[in-house]
Parts: C-alpha cells; sequence; structure tokens
C-alpha cells in the first residue's frame, strides 16, 4: 500500500492507497503528523510520498525518517508522468502539479483546467497531449475577506456564513457577495475563456471551498476534493514503476 502525505499551508491530508483505490484519508495540523503510527500499526505499507510547501519542524522530519519504508520527497527533479512546459518548476508549488496529474491520469488525451479553491485559487491547463502549461494564482476566499478587512479602515471581517443575497443590502451581505460572487464569476470568466479555444474542454474543481455555479457551469465541472492526493499517488507509482 502506499502512503500520501499532503502538507499544505493550513493543515496536512494522509491518505492510504491500494494501488490506485484510496482507502482512508485523514486531515492533521501542518505541524505534526501524530496518526502516522496509528497508520503503520493497521496497514502493510510499502512505500510513501511526501509533499511540502512548509518548511517542517525536527519533529515532524523525525517522525519521517523513522518511517520503515521508503519516501519518496516529491521536488522538482522528480519524474513526472507529464512533460511540464513550466518556465520555473523550481518555483512551481507541487500541489498544482500533483492536481494537473491527477485529472490526467482520470482523462488522459483530454485538454484539461483544474481549478484548486484553497488558500489560493490556482488556475492549471493541460492538454491533450499531456502536456502542462502552466497556470495563474489567485487570492483565495478567506485571503480575500482578510484582504478587505486588513486594507481599509472600517470594513468588518465577514465569513461565508449569513445571509447570501444578489446584491448586499448592508455591508456585511455586501462583502460575503462581493468575494463570494467574485470568485464565482472569476472561475466561470476562465472557464469560458479556454472554451472558446478548447472546445472539448474538461473542467475539475478541487480544494477546501465550495461554491455555488449555475447549472450551466456545474454541467462541465468534475468535483473532486482529492485530486491532488490521487496525482501524488500517481507520481509515486510512476516513480516506482507500477503504473
Amino acid at each position: 500500500m502506499n502512503l500520501i502525505i499532503d502538507i499544505g499551508n493550513t493543515m496536512a491530508k494522509v491518505a492510504l492507497f491500494n494501488v490506485g483505490e484510496m482507502v482512508e484519508v485523514l486531515t492533521e495540523s501542518n505541524q505534526s503528523l501524530g496518526c502516522l503510527k496509528a497508520l503503520c500499526s493497521k496497514y502493510p505499507i510499502e512505500q510513501g510520498i511526501v509533499a511540502t510547501v512548509i518548511d517542517l519542524n525536527e519533529k515532524v522530519l523525525a517522525d519521517l525518517a523513522a518511517l520503515p519504508f521508503p519516501l519518496l520527497w516529491l521536488n522538482h527533479q522528480t519524474p513526472l508522468p507529464v512533460v511540464n512546459l513550466y518556465e520555473t518548476p523550481e518555483t512551481l508549488g507541487y500541489d498544482r502539479m500533483a492536481a494537473v496529474v491527477g485529472a490526467n491520469e482520470q482523462f488522459p488525451h483530454r485538454d484539461i483546467l483544474v481549478v484548486d479553491a484553497g488558500t489560493c485559487i490556482t488556475y492549471e491547463f493541460i492538454d491533450s497531449k499531456g502536456q502542462y502549461h502552466g497556470g495563474n494564482i489567485s487570492p483565495g476566499m478567506q485571503m480575500r475577506f482578510k484582504a478587505l478587512h486588513q486594507f481599509t479602515g472600517r470594513l468588518p471581517l465577514v465569513g461565508t456564513d449569513g445571509r447570501k443575497l444578489p446584491m448586499g443590502r448592508d455591508t456585511e451581505t455586501a462583502i460575503r457577495a462581493g468575494v463570494m460572487k467574485g470568485m464565482e464569476y472569476e472561475i466561470s470568466g476562465y472557464i469560458e475563456s479556454m472554451k472558446h479555444k478548447y472546445p472539448e474542454l474538461l473542467v475539475f474543481l478541487t480544494g477546501g471551498d465550495e461554491f455555488s455555479f449555475d447549472s450551466s457551469v456545474k454541467s462541465i465541472i468534475f468535483a473532486d476534493r482529492f485530486l491532488v492526493l490521487k496525482g501524488l499517488n500517481r507520481i509515486l507509482n510512476y516513480n516506482n514503476g507500477r503504473i
């Protein structure tokens, strides 16, 4: 079995895969991986992959070093099952590439746009030849709410909970609608623009934030919360000759 460790800016996800099928997934603090011992006792793990966007503390590094099976540490030199055309691969976030790999594995030979809505919103494009062309990075939902509060003198810190109106009737609903509708229109705009050039485009939506799209947009989106984990598992299997 494969151990997949995805350490992001706000949390870590730890998953177990049996070849290509996800068996279990847990969410942890990105400052500790307390579930490792229990998982290693529960499953016959043969290999693992670690992908992190933060510097790990000494305890986490020691716990990973003590694992009784080989670990692949994902970096810009790791061989990939797709062609990476990014001009600065050493600066490319592993989660961006892993999401693309996960989508490409499910639908090879298709043009795909991957939208990952987490701390940031990222837009990634891979063509039908398996060539990753790059993507764009935009502020995520919480970042937008916090920016409106921190960079103004009087706007309050608003969240997603509360009244959701098409047009705000007070400051709170105006901020909430502005942020959430703004993200919806941004994502829809990317999709529509890309579909003009690639009419058969498939769209994957992943990440922690949820959106309420109109029916015409929903019809062309595959929602997959675990796309990055699936991509990391694919990269691990590819490097060990299993797939």
